[in-house]
Formats: C-alpha cells, sequence, structure tokens
C-alpha cells in the first residue's frame, strides 16, 4: 500500500466537514484540499489557471470538470501535499471521482467519510448559523455577535446568508443527496465507504474517524 494518505470527506452542508476536516488535516498532517480553497488561491496567484477560472467566474458560469481537475491535480503536485491529501467538495459528481481514480493511480483513495447527519438536524443548524461579511467567522444566532450583527474579530456585520434560510436549505440538501447518491455508490462499490455519525458531538465524530481510520487504513 502507498504511504500516501488520500481520504475524501463527504457530507450535507451543515454536517460539520469544515470541523473535522481542519482537525483530521492537522492529526494526520495533511493538507485540507478544498476545492473553494483552491479557486480561490489560483486566482489570487494569478497563474495560467487562475485566470482561466477568473473568465469563468466573471462570466457567472460554473467552473467545468475539466478546469477542477486540473486544480485539484496542480494542487497534490504541491510539497505539502506529498504524504497525501484530505478532499473536501471534491468528487462532487462521478465523472470527478472517476478522473481522480486516474488521477491518484496507484496511491488512490484510501477511505470515503460520509458524515451522515439527518436533513432534520442539519436544517437546524444552517438555519441558526450567522456569519461574518468580512471575515467568514461563523456564529450561532443566539451568541452575543449574531444578536449585535458585529463581529468580535474583525467588526464586520454579523449576517444570515440567504442561503441559510430554510426553503434555499431544502433545495441546496435536494441537490446534494442528488449528486452524492452515485458517489456514495461508487465508493461502496470499492469498499472505500466509511459511514459516520455526524450527529454526536466534535469531538465525538473525530475520534470515530480516527478510529475507522486505523482500522480500515492504517492497520
Amino acid at each position: 500500500m502507498s504511504a500516501r494518505l488520500n481520504l475524501v470527506v463527504l457530507g450535507k452542508q451543515g454536517a460539520g466537514k469544515g470541523t473535522q476536516c481542519h482537525r483530521l488535516a492537522a492529526h494526520y498532517g495533511i493538507p485540507h484540499i478544498s476545492t473553494g480553497d483552491i479557486l480561490r488561491s489560483a486566482v489570487k496567484d494569478n497563474s495560467a489557471l487562475g485566470r482561466e477560472v477568473a473568465a469563468v467566474l466573471d462570466a457567472g458560469a460554473l467552473v467545468s470538470d475539466d478546469l477542477v481537475i486540473k486544480l485539484v491535480e496542480a494542487r497534490f503536485r504541491e510539497a505539502d501535499a506529498a504524504g497525501g491529501g484530505l478532499l473536501d467538495g471534491f468528487p462532487r459528481t462521478l465523472a470527478q471521482a472517476e478522473a481522480l481514480e486516474r488521477l491518484l493511480g496507484e496511491d488512490g483513495v484510501k477511505l470515503c467519510i460520509n458524515l451522515d447527519v439527518s436533513t432534520e438536524l442539519v436544517t437546524e443548524r444552517l438555519s441558526s448559523r450567522r456569519v461574518c461579511q468580512e471575515c467568514g467567522s461563523i456564529y450561532s444566532d443566539t451568541d452575543v455577535e449574531a444578536i449585535s450583527g458585529t463581529c468580535s474579530k474583525c467588526g464586520g456585520d454579523v449576517i444570515q446568508r440567504a442561503d441559510d434560510r430554510p426553503e434555499a436549505i431544502r433545495r441546496r440538501l435536494a441537490a446534494y443527496e442528488q449528486d452524492t447518491e452515485p458517489l456514495i455508490t461508487f465508493y461502496t462499490s470499492r469498499g472505500l465507504l466509511a459511514t459516520v455519525d455526524g450527529s454526536r458531538s466534535p469531538d465525538e465524530v473525530t475520534a470515530a474517524i480516527q478510529a475507522v481510520v486505523a482500522g480500515r487504513v492504517l492497520a
């Protein structure tokens, strides 16, 4: 088995992927590879791929699978990914999953972790979420920052995003389920899917993920 630890994390919006990816990346010493971060970084760096991304975004279009795959491939060539990577937001489609399989070759995806949280719970979590427009810090609607409308970190405005309102959440979750079902089938067929109950406390979820990685990948 390759020494590279490549993990894919799936989960509905509000399932806690961000928290878990941050913890797991630190624990295993591999980079958290988020497609959102890659796109923003590419545009900021003004690389050839970044300019291509910027042109697509400026036109209000969706970034194609081919372009996202090129960006992920470039990210895996960076020095900090020598030991593998923790993929968040990629793959989103079956075509991307198949492309990732080709890209990684013998290194491969070692495990796909699916954070399972009920639609009711993630709707509750997302509905209560408030976000700073300036720095992106996240608060609950009961936090003093949300009540005052002012971020304690940067002084920016703390708001409820339009896509965190119940009707928008339902649309986003329906789209996620439709897109993810083929990925669940894909990784299940390869014996690589591990479903973890994401409704528990963050510490309990982290411990459960580390246990399954230890038992199925690092054993």
